[in-house]
């Protein structure tokens, strides 16, 4: 156990994560996921909101695997490692606010940071801007924590509510099991189901949560986090993260090669659009509220499989958010920004700098 927790903690086990998701991201995309979104934190949470019925976008309905996988996989490494710490109680709503902005921004972007990296490997050139957004949003974190921003303490709390998110997944999939989709119907029992667009089509369910337990196991265990990586970088010129970022987009984009779905441009591009100020921007609101949550989407269901309740908070806040983005018109599509999503970005923007400001040890 040891030499694991040493290997998982160096340089080189980071980076075998990092690869180990760039290569299984790409072959998901090649067994049935959606074009350059083999793993999107964001599109995925999208679509399990829409599979609950809290949206009804009907291209959008799919109850993913790999997010539940992310949960379990997460729960499993952390009791196996003796590190399930029930902890809860450092502003919860702030939390929740900042993840449902987090999910705006990012369905502006069409995309999180996962995808923006999965997008660039897979030749989508207006992964470029959204990316270079995310940076800006994230150094903005970075200042603000640099000037004492703070979301409080928290604390250890009951075992159950550290089992909370986990019982919420496998709940989850107990429902893809009873209500499986019926070929040619939309809904199935509770369940909703594309029957196209991206929602339509994913990989077999036992291949998506295989590889969504172990990428959830191998993530809790080497601390893997694309908004920390940029953190860190930016904050203490660290590159331990940053060396798992760059395997990402490295092994991802060689697999792409090999399995021919690297298809370099900027038009056509699959589930993305052309606006390259609002994926700038979108993204930028997306890697604010990650750096002022603690952690990128991935980053938060690996801490909640290991008893984390304050990013269940903010998890939830994402699911939600997705529900808000696509009942009022503000995510994007294909054809450019959502008819509110310019509105929704300026607003989310001004929330998060209310938040950065004002929860600050220095502030009065």
């Amino acid at each position: 156990m040891d030499s694991i927790k040493r290997f998982f903690a160096s340089r080189w086990g980071i980076i075998s994560v990092g690869a180990f998701i760039g290569v299984f991201a790409s072959l998901l995309q090649k067994w049935g996921n959606p074009g350059n979104m083999g793993i999107c934190v964001a599109c995925f949470e999208r679509d399990m909101a829409g599979a609950l019925g809290l949206h009804r976008a009907e291209v959008v309905q799919y109850l993913r695997p790999e997010i539940i996988g992310f949960v379990l996989g997460s729960l499993i490494a952390a009791y196996l490692f003796k590190e399930f710490r029930p902890r809860a109680g450092s502003a919860p709503i702030v939390r929740f606010i900042l993840g449902a902005f987090a999910m705006i921004g990012a369905l502006v972007f069409l995309g999180c940071p996962w995808r923006a990296v999965l997008r660039l490997a897979g030749g989508d050139g207006n992964a470029i801007f959204g990316l270079a957004g995310l940076v800006c949003g994230i150094w903005i974190g970075a200042l603000f924590l640099k000037n004492g921003y703070n979301l409080g303490r928290t604390q250890a709390t009951y075992t159950s509510v550290g089992w909370l998110l986990p019982l919420t997944m496998v709940g989850f999939l107990v429902l893809m099991l009873l209500y499986p989709q019926v070929e040619g119907e939309a809904k199935s029992g509770v369940l909703f189901y594309s029957l196209k667009g991206p929602g339509a089509m994913h990989a077999p369910l036992a291949v998506s949560l295989g590889v969504g337990l172990a990428i959830g196991f191998l993530a809790q265990r080497s601390r893997f986090c694309t908004m920390g990586a940029l953190r860190d970088l930016i904050l203490f010129r660290q590159t331990h993260l940053l060396s798992g970022f760059l395997a990402l987009l490295t092994f991802a984009f060689v697999t792409n090669l090999i399995v021919g779905q690297f298809k370099p441009g900027f038009e056509g591009q699959p589930v993305a659009h052309t606006q390259e100020l609002w994926n700038f921007a979108g993204m930028a609101l997306a890697g604010l509220a990650f750096a002022l949550a603690g952690g990128c989407p991935g980053r938060q269901l690996f801490l909640a499989g290991e008893g984390d309740g304050d990013s269940a908070v903010f998890v939830f806040g994402m699911i939600v958010g997705a529900a808000f983005a696509h009942n009022f018109g503000l995510a994007s599509s294909p054809s450019g920004v959502g008819p509110h999503g310019i509105a929704a970005v300026i607003v989310g923007l001004a929330v998060c700098l209310f938040i950065g400001f004002t929860m600050r040890k220095t502030a009065k």
